[in-house]
């Protein structure tokens, strides 16, 4: 091989360096790498070629004319004579520098062999001229090993030409001879005429690291169908012939072979296609009313889009990635489920597209509410929104508004649990998510969250791989075939693995109002007497009012072992008062007596048939707009609207934040201090030397104590009984809980503050309280909320 690149070189030695020649080779080698043909002398002759402008005669005398046989590698400047047995297709390549040729292969054989010859992008042009079973002469070839044996290569200066006479004694013999489809057995290379029926799309693979691309044409002739398989370089010869659904062609040296017990054709790599106007029939497709399904292969389906189920991935055997996807397309005779596998789950398919399935297989399916499903496969064709089929279209097109998404509003109409519908909205709350036990003992996940559009909002409870979605407040979303279901006389949606949830843009969002608008009418506050028309505790409210009263914060224990905290507060407006409970890290807020706060989504809460408000993690607790709280009447204002004065002999038992004003006559301090449960907040009692809570069941190392002191109010109309706690207790004697224990404890007598209550007889006291009906005692009875100084 040096001494052949010397050689070259020497016939342009007067034009370039010996040491720059060499470099040129090196730096072509990269150019053409991926050529396999391409070998070192080729290049230096290409480069020889670019200072010698050479005429492409034969030399007959530098051209030893060799028989087949007696072809080994290393010989060049030969000449072959035989007989074009094949011709391939032509193939594209590009180089890793981006230059583009082609290569094209024939078998030649004469009366001793047979060879692969290779003809480069200048060579190719010369077969225009030639076909299958022509005599030809090829002059100036070069020797070289090839993939199976020896192959013959032209060069820049090859030519061939067309041979008659004598040398055409005793070559073999061409035969074109033309397979049947029904007549293709396995393992036969054949002839084939057909028409093509369809083009599936290009395929990918991945074959120990390395990637690869294959189509699959569907052919018919008067006798069968079978399918014809091109595989990677091949597949461009689709586009090089400008290949068409319809067209007709020959297929020459096609390899049969039998898969899942069905004959199919490869491409082989010496083989050609030829399109030509072919004697073939028409073929004219027929599409399957999907009302019409039942188990057979082959079939052409068309409908719209009515279901989407995010994509599922799974290890195959092998260790590869793959991933397998349902969707349900339906027209107006009925819906049937698509599976589709690997690239096909990552084609651009949105519900309300109109599909079109070319060779897909109906199986059954027990787990299809038809009992049947599309299985595609490899050689199987999907068309997204295609052009043909005008009628049909139509009547999908009417059938698709069908699927639109409904208004929140409208929710509230279904009459049936369980509908399948899809809405568009704003993600407004979304709640942190909580692990649960099934009852086959696996864990779940669930997460709630709130949408709103334009109309309303509606919660709804995302399952599982739903839950972990990355969602956030005012993301627009569309949710496909999310379930309804009905709790309190309302609807919420159901959001599982069946269900997907696809963020849009804006210009998707239907003219969706922006999050603050749609906040500001779905966290519009309302009057605190307007909270007696609440129906559901799962309805959520708003009110801005003024805060008039400020609780201890409480600690308790859940039943998991965690600790809570939770704090009463009490809001009024101009119409009247609530109690809140404010849980966990909302417990802790810098609030202050005469603060005025909008609470944006409290859940209401019944109690004795009052309403009260329950502020948890995802309630909203902001400062209202200036406007706001001015409109607001002020503390002292609120206080006197909202705490009636009244004699004890008007009290009712239904009477709330009433202001009384008499004499304590009574007042009882036997015992002011009750041992609690620091987990539920219960009594507990003293037995056999410790504290035992009988709600929680366990011994209590160190109980609360709360402080109770009961009293007798009087004024010139009657007397009420009254009891003070916690604050309004320490309030009224002038002493804390954990100072009157220490006195207790250090006395070792329950007794010992009786004096400092009984005290307070004879002392004028003005109080606000609640009233309650003391059935036992069949009378009236007043807890007090707050002393007025």
């Amino acid at each position: 091989m040096e001494n052949d690149v010397k050689s070259e070189y020497q016939r342009i030695s007067d034009k370039i360096s010996y040491d720059d020649f060499l470099k040129r080779i090196e730096d072509m080698k990269k150019d053409y790498e991926d050529v396999s043909f391409m070998d070192e002398l080729d290049i230096a002759r290409m480069i020889v070629g670019e200072y010698i402008d050479e005429e492409n005669v034969p030399l007959a005398k530098d051209n030893e004319l060799r028989k087949i046989s007696e072809l080994e590698t290393g010989l060049h400047d030969i000449s072959i004579t035989g007989r074009i047995m094949r011709i391939s297709n032509a193939k594209a390549f590009v180089t890793k520098k981006g230059k583009e040729g082609k290569v094209q292969n024939i078998m030649l054989a004469d009366d001793t062999g047979e060879i692969r010859v290779v003809l480069w992008t200048d060579n190719i042009k010369q077969l225009k001229n030639f076909s299958e079973g022509d005599i030809v002469k090829i002059n100036n070839v070069e020797i070289k090993d090839g993939y199976r044996s020896e192959e013959a290569h032209l060069q820049g200066r090859s030519t061939i030409e067309k041979v008659e006479g004598e040398e055409a004694d005793n070559l073999p013999e061409y035969a074109e001879k033309i397979t049947k489809i029904a007549d293709i057995k396995g393992e036969m290379q054949v002839n084939v005429i057909a028409r093509v029926v369809r083009i599936s799309r290009i395929r990918t693979y991945n074959s120990n690291g390395r990637e690869g691309q294959f189509i699959t044409l569907d052919l018919k002739d008067d006798t069968g169908s079978i399918s014809l398989t091109l595989w990677n370089k091949d597949v461009e010869i689709i586009n090089e012939i400008e290949l068409k659904e319809g067209d007709s062609i020959k297929i020459l040296g096609a390899q049969s072979r039998v898969r899942n017990d069905e004959v199919n054709l490869t491409h082989s790599w010496i083989g050609r296609i030829i399109k030509d106007n072919f004697d073939v029939p028409e073929y004219k497709e027929e599409v399957m009313k999907i009302g019409d399904a039942h188990e057979m292969k082959n079939v052409t389906l068309m409908g719209v889009v009515s279901k989407i189920q995010d994509a599922i991935t799974f290890q195959r055997s092998d260790g590869s990635a793959g991933s397998v996807k349902s969707i349900v397309i339906s027209d107006d005779t009925g819906s049937i489920k698509i599976t589709l596998w690997n690239d096909d789950t990552k084609l651009d398919i949105n519900k309300g597209d109109i599909l079109k399935i070319t060779g897909g297989n109906i199986e059954f399916d027990d787990y299809s509410e038809t009992g049947y499903r599309v299985n595609t496969g490899w050689s199987s064709k999907i068309v997204i929104n295609p052009e043909e089929d005008a009628g049909l279209k139509e009547v999908l097109e009417e059938h698709k508004k069908e699927l639109e998404p409904i208004k929140i509003e409208d929710l509230h109409k279904l009459e049936d649990e369980g509908e399948e519908v899809d809405i568009i909205g704003r993600m407004m709350d979304l709640y942190d998510a909580n692990e649960f036990q099934r009852a086959d003992g696996t864990t779940g996940l669930v997460r709630s969250v709130k949408i709103a559009d334009d109309t309303g909002t509606v919660r709804a409870s995302l399952w599982d791989d739903k839950a972990k979605l990355r969602l956030n407040r005012g993301d627009l979303v569309k949710i496909e075939n999310a379930k309804t279901r009905f709790r309190d006389d309302s609807v919420e949606l159901s959001i599982g693995k069946t269900v997907r949830i696809i963020k849009i843009s804006e210009n998707d969002a239907q003219s969706l109002p922006p999050i603050d608008e749609l906040e500001g009418e779905m966290y519009k506050p309302i009057k605190i007497s307007a909270l007696e028309n609440i129906k559901s505790e799962r309805d959520e409210v708003g009110i801005i009012g003024r805060i008039i009263n400020l609780y201890d914060v409480n600690e308790f224990q859940r039943s998991n072992g965690t600790m809570g905290m939770v704090r009463t507060v009490e809001l009024a407006d101009d119409t009247g008062s609530v109690r809140a409970s404010f849980w966990d890290e909302k417990a802790e807020m810098g609030l202050n007596r005469g603060d005025v706060i909008w609470i944006k989504n409290a859940r209401p809460r019944f109690r004795n048939d009052t309403v009260e408000l329950s502020v948890g993690r995802a309630t909203m607790v902001i400062k209202p707009k200036d406007e706001d709280i001015a409109a607001l009447p002020s503390l002292e204002e609120i206080e006197e609207s909202i705490y009636k004065t009244k004699k004890i002999e008007e009290l009712t038992e239904d009477d709330k934040n009433i202001k009384l004003s008499g004499q304590i006559i009574e007042a009882y301090g036997d015992r002011i201090l009750y041992e609690m449960c620091p987990n539920c907040n219960k009594r507990v009692e003293y037995v056999d030397d410790a504290f035992v809570c009988d709600f929680c069941g366990e011994e209590i190392q160190q109980p609360n104590y709360l402080m109770i002191v009961p009293c007798v109010i009087e004024d010139d109309s009657g007397t009420v009984r009254t009891t003070f706690f916690r604050k309004q207790a320490e309030e009224l004697i002038g002493m804390t809980t954990e100072k009157a224990n220490e006195v207790i404890m250090t006395t070792a007598d329950e007794g010992s503050l009786a004096g400092k209550v009984e005290d307070l007889i004879g002392s004028e006291i003005t109080v606000i309280a609640d009233a309650s009906f003391d059935e036992y005692n069949e009378e009236i009875r007043l807890i007090a909320k707050k002393i007025v100084k």
